[in-house]
């Protein structure tokens, strides 16, 4: 039975949600009838929407038509008790805050179903002013994890490219800015890669900009593949693509710029209709820090030049800054002569 009358307080629903129009849904699950009435009561008296139902089946049946912001149930009930009830809604895919009420005598349970899910727990008999508490600090937990998840989605958002969903220039900068600092400090290899599509043009004008957009989606997809984890890729704009390599020599560098050359010279693309695309390729050129250039954007100016004297040597090879005639191509594979048959 419940222990205290409801205070008689001046209605102050705007406590758990702000000045927001629309009142927090709590769903109220007790088989026992004066708990539930008198929960229920108090929580419309401080403008919640409450749905009060008396048994876990019950519960699900409702949570299956509608969303709730908060659930309060009995921890002991017939046939399904709190925990079940749960791990019920769990299972169903709803994330939904959970306070279990519970006596005195069954905290060890009540902590059990805190390991199941529950947010916490609310004592029986109620005290009104300790259940407020409660439910206001869980659905204001609930707020703030959830801002921190929109903040998160919209950081997100703003440091990745619209169509590849690599990385875009703005974090490109930033993150090559801290590797440089990174550097000065333990002067450690840093070296940048500038990766452009040959010929991008040609494969727009031909099969159209929705064809082209599918090609980088994919070569931001082979880039991604060819480096370790905590390499960086990022499209820099256009057909051009960048790849920060920390720890990497020049010398290094050139292994896993043969790797994207082969990875991409060898990809068969096609259109959605399997219509073939062709064969493509990229010119990629290579400078380091602190040997050719003392900053980030020269740094970037100086891959930028390699790879424009690579596209001069004709395209599809690598070059490295400061030995631009020394250009780097793929080996062709030798053929395999054939065996004569006995």
């Amino acid at each position: 039975m419940v222990e205290e009358q409801k205070p008689d307080l001046p209605v102050d629903n705007v406590e758990a949600m702000g000045e927001s129009a629309h009142a927090k849904k709590i769903l109220i699950v007790d088989d026992d009838t004066a708990v539930r009435e008198s929960l229920n009561d108090f929580l419309e008296f401080h403008g919640f929407a409450v749905t009060a139902v008396d048994s876990a089946a019950k519960a699900l049946e409702v949570l299956a038509k509608s969303d709730f912001d908060l659930i309060i149930s009995d921890l002991v009930m017939p046939k399904m008790d709190g925990i079940s009830l749960i791990k019920a809604i769990h299972e169903a895919g709803k994330d939904i805050p959970f306070l279990v009420m519970t006596g005195f005598a069954s905290i060890e349970y009540a902590v059990e179903s805190m390991k199941a899910g529950a947010a916490d727990f609310i004592t029986k008999p109620l005290k009104f002013d300790h259940v407020m508490l409660i439910v206001n600090r869980t659905l204001e937990t609930c707020n703030l994890r959830e801002m921190a998840r929109e903040r998160e989605y919209y950081k997100d958002l703003s440091n990745s490219d619209g169509l590849t969903r690599i990385s875009n220039y703005r974090h490109f900068s930033q993150v090559l800015q801290l590797e440089i600092d990174r550097q000065r400090r333990y002067h450690r290899p840093l070296t940048l890669l500038m990766v452009d599509i040959d010929d991008f043009k040609k494969t727009n004008d031909r099969y159209g900009h929705l064809i082209g957009d599918l090609v980088l989606i994919k070569i931001a997809a082979l880039l991604t593949a060819e480096i370790r984890g905590f390499d960086f890729v990022a499209r820099y704009g256009g057909d051009e693509f960048t790849v920060i390599l920390p720890e990497v020599t020049e010398k290094e560098a050139l292994a896993v710029g043969r790797r994207i050359m082969r990875s991409i010279g060898q990809y068969k693309f096609k259109s959605p209709e399997n219509e073939a695309i062709g064969m493509l390729s990229v010119t990629i050129g290579i400078a380091s820090f602190p040997k050719d250039a003392t900053a980030g954007q020269e740094l970037i100016s100086r891959a930028d030049q390699a790879m424009y004297a690579g596209k001069s040597a004709g395209k599809n090879c690598m070059c490295i800054f400061g030995d631009e005639k020394n250009v780097m191509r793929l080996r062709k594979p030798t053929p395999q002569p054939q065996q004569l048959k006995k």
